[in-house]
């Protein structure tokens, strides 16, 4: 069997002498992993770095089973371009480990996540842009695994405008004049994760953050009972230290 994608790089490991064996997230195959046999060498290895996207074939007797990689080119070297901008490389870090611990490996799913992790990992040169296009690629890939949250109405009201607040416990959006009595309980909502044309201060960067982090750890990665990567809240700690 055979085949072949376009594909972001997730992660590398030894195998044998020279050997690496590469995880990627690709654009119609989900998440795969497969041996590029010298890959580990010191002339090749610069090339599979996290966060890098690279056109190859993978070929194998069976789609479960461990394959061999062969990779045609690296189409865009982002690693490498953001090796002076810390801020940059621990989003990159935080993006491909999310990914590894989220996505399931041959879960075709995964596929829905290709182009806006290729638009946050684009982005990361355009320091007041992307914090808060990270915010909303964590709200999209929450829906993507089927963890997303309801934002289009109030679930008290069922009104589709004002919308203040998400309540912790359904992950529905509520208006907070509706939930006076307990507003304090609820995460603030910031109005440009659901629309982009609102505007993105460093509070509203921060609260949605804080959103999407208590979703992802408490429901996605509570699922696959894996913690939430730690350099997530690295990147975090620096995205506001920064703000």
């Amino acid at each position: 069997m055979q085949w072949r994608d376009e594909a972001i790089i997730l992660a590398g490991r030894r195998f044998g002498e020279s050997g690496l064996i590469l995880d990627v997230l690709t654009a119609t195959k989900g998440r795969r992993s497969g041996l590029i046999y010298g890959g580990a060498s010191r002339k090749k290895r610069p090339q599979f770095e996290p966060g890098n996207t690279i056109d190859l074939a993978w070929t194998g007797r069976l789609e479960e089973q461990l394959g061999r990689f062969e990779v045609a080119e690296v189409s865009t070297s982002r690693a490498s371009r953001h090796l002076d901008d810390a801020n940059a490389l621990a989003a990159i870090t935080t993006v491909t480990s999310i990914l590894r611990g989220a996505v399931d490996e041959g879960d075709d799913a995964g596929s829905a996540l290709f182009s806006p992790t290729t638009l946050i990992l684009d982005t990361l040169d355009n320091w007041p842009v992307w914090p808060a296009l990270y915010a909303r690629w964590e709200l999209g890939l929450l829906s993507a695994l089927g963890f997303g949250l309801d934002l289009d109405r109030c679930a008290l009201s069922g009104a589709n405008d004002g919308l203040t607040h998400v309540s912790p416990n359904t992950g529905r959006a509520v208006k907070g004049s509706e939930a006076e009595d307990y507003v304090d309980r609820l995460f603030p909502l910031p109005g440009f994760l659901i629309d982009s044309s609102a505007p993105s201060l460093s509070d509203d960067v921060a609260n949605a953050l804080d959103l999407t982090g208590y979703f992802l750890e408490r429901r996605l990665f509570a699922a696959v009972h894996k913690p939430l990567p730690e350099s997530r809240q690295r990147l975090i700690t620096k995205i506001l230290a920064t703000s």
